[in-house]
């Protein structure tokens, strides 16, 4: 009789919904290992305003794909699935369950579904694109989209313009539309890696629920020295807030607020706004996803038993 495959959690949600303490409470019920699936976490000496796990937690339960990378250095979705996949193979060779928790959809649709072989970032076309949006308006870029690749501006929201810039650029450089290009991906997870496959997601909460856990989570994040964080990462010299890293919710707000462009008020309102549309497309992603299992209330004691 042959062994069943590996066990492995995705465990997705909106920001501010809980995702992390029921992954860490699941760690405490079965061998489990957690790997951030969050493209801000990936950097090192941002800790404060991504929620990344405490000291203490990360001592109780092994983490991965935590402080992988410097601000400066670029972090891409095919960094993460190879990543990803390496951390997945020794956590099963320790006989654990991966547990993947995070936010950023782009990599777990990346990881299970493949990756397609998109050209790296040329530093001049997205200063052609900076240059239309700059020009025209931001909202320029999602009807140029809509010109030439109509089926990803109907996926990627208008208020998500590194997405549409991405897209822009990859038909810029190809010749071909994002949505040809991805046609190409390579080998999803269960092809390289054949595992049962648990997708949950935490959620979904009332809004008022969620906009109230936002609001209390940044105050928190600013009580505990988020401003203080920023200021450090600006005093480098070495950093700009249009490098990926600094594009991060709050970031690029207090970095404002620093330069003195709005006020303190004026901060926490743009940050708190920002949170919730990313909220916003987070949810937009999950509503599309299959095979997905909603946590509405969600109870680790009988979680942890499906994955035993």
């Amino acid at each position: 009789m042959s062994a069943s495959p590996p066990t492995v959690v995705f465990l997705s949600g909106a920001t501010a919904a809980g995702k992390s303490q029921f992954a860490l409470a699941l760690a405490e019920r079965v061998p489990a290992e957690l790997i951030s699936v969050d493209s801000a976490q990936v950097y090192r000496g941002m800790d404060i305003g991504t929620a990344k796990p405490s000291a203490q937690d990360r001592h109780a339960v092994p983490h991965h794909l935590l402080d992988v990378r410097d601000p400066a250095q670029a972090y891409s979705a095919a960094d993460f699935c190879h990543d990803a996949l390496l951390a997945i193979r020794a956590i099963h060779a320790r006989g654990h369950v991966p547990i993947l928790v995070g936010g950023t959809m782009l990599y777990f649709r990346a990881l299970r579904d493949g990756l397609a072989q998109l050209p790296r970032a040329d530093a001049s076309v997205r200063a052609q694109i900076a240059a239309v949006a700059a020009a025209a308006g931001p909202s320029s870029l999602h009807a140029w989209l809509q010109r030439v690749d109509h089926v990803a501006a109907q996926r990627i929201h208008v208020n998500d313009p590194q997405r549409v810039q991405r897209a822009l650029e990859v038909f810029l450089l190809t010749g071909q539309p994002l949505t040809q290009s991805l046609r190409g991906a390579t080998q999803s997870l269960q092809a390289q890696l054949p595992c049962r496959l648990i997708q949950l997601a935490v959620g979904p909460r009332d809004r008022r629920q969620l906009n109230d856990a936002i609001q209390a989570r940044l105050a928190a994040m600013l009580a505990r020295g988020f401003v203080d964080e920023v200021r450090a990462l600006r005093g480098r010299g070495d950093l700009t807030p249009d490098l990926p890293a600094l594009r991060a919710v709050g970031y690029r707000q207090i970095w404002d607020f620093l330069d003195g462009r709005i006020d303190q008020q004026q901060m926490v309102c743009a940050i708190e706004q920002a949170t919730r549309q990313l909220a916003k497309r987070q949810h937009t992603w999950l509503r599309a996803w299959p095979d997905l299992q909603w946590l509405q209330q969600p109870q680790p004691d009988d979680v942890a038993l499906s994955l035993r």
